[in-house]
């Protein structure tokens, strides 16, 4: 029987992907573990093994296609002994089939609930009584305030992928149901309704502009359309979903680095060299941040916590993320147990997650997780700044640049390197007072290094 070769799920939050290259062709026999394709998801580019042996009978998804949902059937393999022609026609066929079958099921839920009037919502037990139909296409009020809006299971995906709020879309459907061609014609700026009045009091939020409103706003051919990639799509749904849902306050301290500096000069004159007399590592500012936060962590440990709405979650070690910039977007590879590497080390292993973070190379499990992070924008001599919290963390450290400033010591004023640093910290998880803590046990150890060291 044919074996269905599905679109893989490569990381936990994966829902679609590129197939960036095949590297097998129809008529090839494949053994269990060989490297089948090249799948690019929002971060990287990851390779795909065989689980079973066979022949590659058919190829359903050619590279170079975007956006395949997981579980998707990409390709056919025939199994040892089986008529490989065979099985690319009934491989084919069978994917087929499922697709259809399931866009048949879709549809006769529509169908049902135009005649009946009643919505089966994923989550409904089959021996509930059915809602009575809605009188228009005007959402129905829910327990807990909030609307809801009655609409096709395909026409919810969509409006999810668009970023449209369905209450705000016109049902076309029976009874007023939100169905997909009114999804396709919101994308577009039709059958929008104006966003719902705030209650009495509440502040009143601007409605976002269609693509259509803002591309009214420009001349043609005064601009060009840069579709968004995954990675870019990435971002912008967990940054947006983060500043919304989690309550951000934010600590900044200047620290003086000029026992860092020193000590940093010293350790690299020192560095052991290589057989090409080039020095084994060379620290960065950066090293020692994330050196520092490892401690600090471990110094105060109610500050390493995850927020859940089941429980905290206490971090035993400090697993420090550190924001790379790439093209179309950044990545944060993960330094695990920070708290326990040399600076020598963390130096080294930041070299190569950079290097393969902008070659897209690396693998999920090397960027995701972490139990806070750092983004350092030193470097493009940005004096302060705020970062954006990225759940599961519930604090983030931004950097700024080191530069000579005036400060009073003993009456007289001096030159000192003094370096900007900002905490933003999640208010449920981490409050401010212990936020304060975490901040100032950083602002120790970086301005003492040799604190890191022992």
């Amino acid at each position: 029987m044919p074996i269905n070769i599905l679109m893989p799920a490569l990381s936990p939050t994966m829902e679609k992907g590129n197939l960036a290259k095949w590297l097998k062709k129809e008529g090839d026999k494949v053994k269990s573990g060989d490297v089948i394709a090249e799948i690019e998801t929002d971060k990287a580019t990851m390779e795909v093994e065989a689980v079973d042996e066979g022949t590659i009978a058919k190829i359903l998804v050619p590279e170079g296609t975007q956006d395949v949902p997981v579980n998707d059937v990409i390709a056919v393999l025939a199994g040892d002994g089986e008529d490989v022609r065979a099985a690319a026609s009934g491989g084919g066929a069978s994917a087929k089939a499922e697709a259809k079958a399931e866009a048949k099921t879709e549809s006769k839920a529509g169908a049902k609930t135009g005649s009946e009037g009643a919505i089966r919502t994923p989550d409904a037990s089959s021996s509930a009584p059915a809602p009575k139909p809605a009188s228009s296409g005007s959402p129905t009020p829910q327990a807990n305030g909030q609307a809801r809006v009655f609409s096709s299971p395909l026409a919810r995906r969509l409006a999810k992928d668009a970023g449209i709020e369905l209450a705000r879309i016109e049902g076309s459907g029976p009874h007023g149901r939100v169905v997909a061609r009114d999804v396709e014609q919101a994308k577009s700026g039709k059958g929008l309704k104006a966003p719902a009045a705030a209650p009495a009091g509440a502040p009143s939020i601007a409605p976002a502009m269609s693509d259509k409103q803002i591309l009214s706003l420009f001349e043609d051919g005064s601009y060009e359309v840069v579709p968004h990639d995954n990675m870019r799509r990435t971002i912008a749904q967990r940054l947006t979903a983060s500043i919304q849902s989690v309550p951000h306050f934010y600590l900044t301290m200047d620290c003086d680095i000029g026992r860092l500096l020193a000590a940093r000069e010293d350790i690299n004159a020192s560095a052991p060299k290589d057989k090409e007399k080039k020095p084994l590592y060379k620290l960065s500012v950066n090293d020692f941040v994330i050196k520092a936060m490892a401690i600090a962590l471990q110094r105060v440990p109610n500050a390493n916590v995850s927020w859940t709405e089941g429980g905290m979650l206490k971090h035993r070690h400090s697993d420090i993320g550190v924001a790379v910039a790439m093209p179309g977007g950044l990545i944060t590879p993960i330094i695990r147990k920070a708290e326990t590497k040399s600076l020598s080390a963390i130096s080294t292993e930041m070299k190569d997650f950079a290097g393969r973070a902008r070659a897209r190379k690396l693998k999920p499990e090397e960027y995701q997780g972490g139990t806070t992070a750092v983004s350092n924008l030193g470097m493009y001599g940005i004096k302060d700044f705020t970062a954006v919290i990225n759940p599961p963390h519930a604090t983030i450290l931004a950097v700024g640049a080191s530069e000579e400033r005036a400060v009073v010591r003993g009456g007289k004023i001096e030159a000192a390197h003094i370096m900007s640093v900002t905490l933003s910290c999640d208010h449920r998880a981490v409050d401010g007072a212990l936020g304060a803590e975490l901040i100032g046990a950083f602002k120790t150890l970086i301005e003492n290094p040799v604190m890191m060291m022992v």
